[in-house]
């Protein structure tokens, strides 16, 4: 029986789309959230090294808005950050840009991963499975379950609900790519959050896999904070 790296090498085409259409807003920056920097270099870069280092070694494709491709490539050079990836433009929405980096993929065996930029601290082993999952199920999306209490509010009214059966869904999704470019045919809808609701809608039965809590978005200033703690953790353990 291979082991899951040889399955995983096995795979034909991997790829990895890295959605990075954050603004800075709630981040009180002027400079969008992939392009901060996080023990010395941009999120953005230790998203997609995430991704490289992985056993699935995808081609990454970065979806990126177009008046940013100036400044990373600037910051790609000032790094002397050299990892292999494409930069296409992003869309409106992201959904769009997930379409347009579809667009791009022309392997109908290839196995697609969605992921956000601004999630850095992915698992070398939650990407692998995301990929050995899709694989046979045709979707794998990462989710992890809720340690907090649920309400749902309805008017003025909270209703508690029952927190073993709600997950809380991170990236990344990642699927067949035949799903995924049939999902994406569907007119736009703010209905779609994400891509598992995109594919969803056509009938595509969703596989959950098991994420991590460390496997934050950065979206506030004091997430470069934990990701930091985080990050620095994971260089002393070497894991």
């Amino acid at each position: 029986m291979p082991d899951l790296k040889s399955q995983i090498s096995n795979l034909k085409s991997n790829y990895a789309i890295i959605v990075a259409g954050g603004s800075g807003s709630r981040m009180q920056s002027a400079l969008p959230k992939q392009f901060i920097e996080l023990c010395g270099e941009p999120v953005l870069m230790h998203t997609i090294r995430a991704f490289i280092e992985s056993d699935a070694a995808p081609k990454i494709i970065l979806a990126l808005n177009s008046s940013y491709h100036e400044l990373w490539a600037e910051l790609c050079t000032e790094h002397n950050f050299t990892i292999p990836h494409t930069v296409i433009a992003g869309g409106e929405t992201r959904f769009h840009s997930v379409k347009n980096a579809l667009d791009t993929i022309t392997a109908e065996d290839a196995i697609v991963a969605v992921h956000d930029a601004v999630r850095p601290l992915t698992s070398k082993q939650t990407i692998d499975e995301s990929y050995r999952v899709a694989a046979t199920s045709g979707t794998a999306i990462t989710a992890v379950k809720s340690r907090d209490s649920i309400r749902q509010m309805n008017g003025e009214l909270t209703t508690c609900l029952d927190r073993e059966g709600i997950y809380l869904v991170q990236t990344p999704q990642t699927f067949k790519a035949s799903l995924l470019k049939k999902a994406y045919e569907q007119p736009y809808t703010g209905l779609f959050t994400d891509d598992a609701s995109v594919a969803e809608k056509t009938g595509v039965h969703i596989t959950l896999i098991e994420g991590s809590h460390s496997n934050i978005k950065i979206t506030f200033p004091e997430d470069i904070t934990i990701a930091e703690a985080l990050l620095n953790k994971k260089a002393i353990s070497g894991s």
